[in-house]
């Protein structure tokens, strides 16, 4: 995973996926395309427009600093006469494209053996899938992958986990529902040792970032593990929902804090018309973005480039 890049290239493998990319976003684009027609379609620009300008932008979850980065640039640009729609998209994706490049990083699989990737989330992001997906591209790799079904309150989870096992070759480590999970992790830590495994992707419960006694199952995930390795886990991956909007902010900070999150991975966004969410994101927290989905298939989570995002986001064909 370390040959990503978070330039955009050309080609059929990657005409495939800015199909699926800029259709995944087409509610988002098209939700602030919409506000922005109505607006600059209305005759010369002036500082009232700009403010509604502003506000749409507000309102399609892109955040308070990237919005007046937009309206700044379409300020001091040669629009005093009026605007059209493309010009406001190019702007658009150009302010957007300078806020993700610094955080449009692949995930490096480093020198640890195993590598251990723990990944966190609420109920419901799509943390077990994207394990699977995940496992998948690594077995593409011919890394050897270890599954830990650390979610052990869900039974499906648990088989779910397994079927994913079967498809990538990964041997799946779990116990009954209702087992410890802090335990599971030891054991499956030990267990891909054992194997001389590349990679511990171990999944963990749905959780709530209010919960207070699952954080707390959280931290003695980690503390656990890193009785036998005192640098795990080496990546903590959070995975969100791009549905949820602005409580996406409120997640990255508390598991940020109480797991040490090292990047993001953000699904569903085919799902939403608030993509803009992930843009915000990068601009307040300044994290890692390895990972992007648009919906269910294998090939439908890729690494996270700054400038098919900001064209897709901005909707540009």
């Amino acid at each position: 995973m370390s040959d990503s890049t978070n330039e955009s290239s050309d080609g059929a493998t990657t005409g495939g996926w800015w199909g699926r990319l800029s259709g995944g976003l087409k509610r988002t684009s098209s939700a602030l395309g919409t506000s922005i027609v109505d607006l600059v379609t209305k005759g010369p620009m002036d500082p009232a427009k700009l403010d509604e300008i502003e506000e749409a932008l507000i309102r399609a979850d892109l955040g308070m600093g990237v919005a007046h980065r937009v309206t700044v640039a379409i300020n001091e640009g040669s629009y005093r006469q009026g605007i059209t729609p493309d010009e406001v998209k190019a702007v658009i994706a150009t302010e957007v494209e300078k806020i993700l490049n610094p955080v449009a990083k692949p995930l490096i699989i480093g020198g640890a053996k195993p590598f251990v990737i723990l990944v966190v989330g609420v109920n419901g992001s799509g943390k077990t899938t994207l394990i699977g997906k995940l496992a998948a591209k690594l077995a593409a790799e011919r890394r050897k992958v270890v599954l830990a079904a650390g979610d052990t309150f869900r039974a499906a989870a648990i088989d779910q986990l397994k079927i994913w096992g079967q498809r990538t070759g990964a041997k799946v480590i779990a116990s009954a529902p209702g087992a410890d999970a802090a335990g599971l992790a030891f054991d499956a830590l030990a267990a891909a040792k054992a194997e001389a495994a590349d990679v511990l992707i171990v999944d963990t419960a749905g959780r709530l970032q209010n919960r207070a006694e699952l954080m707390d199952e959280l931290q003695k995930i980690v503390r656990v593990m890193q009785k036998l390795d005192a640098g795990a886990p080496h990546a903590v991956l959070l995975v969100l929902d791009a549905t949820v909007g602005q409580n996406a902010l409120s997640q990255v900070e508390v598991f940020g804090k109480i797991a040490g999150v090292t990047g993001l991975v953000m699904t569903k966004l085919d799902g939403t018309a608030r993509g803009g969410i992930l843009v915000a994101l990068a601009e307040k927290f300044g994290l890692p973005i390895h990972f992007i989905g648009v919906g269910e298939g294998v090939d439908d989570l890729a690494p996270f480039a700054a400038k098919d995002f900001a064209r897709a986001i901005a909707g540009i064909e």
